[in-house]
């Protein structure tokens, strides 16, 4: 019996201990944790932001009427501008295909639902021409379509980036 005066309290600071150095050992990690977190958020931050930047500039870069002046070239006829239309798009968006890491899938699914429409509005559009029309034609058309539209895909994607910086960054 008077073992179990001095191995009871013994034991009860030990589990003390044990307990106090548990909740140290994990507050610790927690802490650490949060640090790393802090610090990959940190360097994820940027990358994002550019992100969001590269995509305003593909969907500024495919409204028809700015791709409609970098493209068209004297003498060009409807087949041969529909032709680099629909290239200029499908490589704009290419190049910026990587950027879907950082956005949400709505943001994602509204840029490329807007890719899908411009090609299908020029192909629709290129349609009623001939071959062989001059490509000033199809521009107009394209743009005066394009600019009738109301809440067009590319006003939409647009309209969602925004929305999604604002939320993201500016709380």
């Amino acid at each position: 019996m008077e073992i179990f005066k001095y191995i009871l309290p013994a034991f009860i600071v030990m589990m003390t201990a044990y307990l106090l150095f548990d909740k140290m050992l994990s507050n610790e990690e927690k802490r650490r944790k949060f640090e790393l977190t802090k610090k990959d958020r940190a360097s994820f931050v940027p990358l994002q932001l550019r992100a969001y930047e590269r995509l305003m500039l593909l969907l500024e870069r495919s409204n028809p009427a700015n791709m409609v002046l970098q493209i068209i070239k004297p003498g060009m006829s409807c087949m041969e501008f529909q032709s680099q239309l629909t290239d200029h798009i499908r490589k704009e968006f290419e190049h910026n295909y990587a950027q879907q890491l950082y956005v949400s899938d709505e943001l994602w699914s509204a840029i490329k639902n807007t890719q899908d429409n411009l090609i299908k509005l020029i192909n629709t559009t290129a349609i009623r021409f001939k071959v062989d029309e001059p490509a000033t034609q199809l521009a107009e058309q394209i743009i005066r379509i394009y600019a009738e539209t109301d809440d067009n895909p590319t006003q939409i994607a647009i309209g969602i980036l925004k929305t999604e910086v604002r939320n993201q960054f500016l709380r």
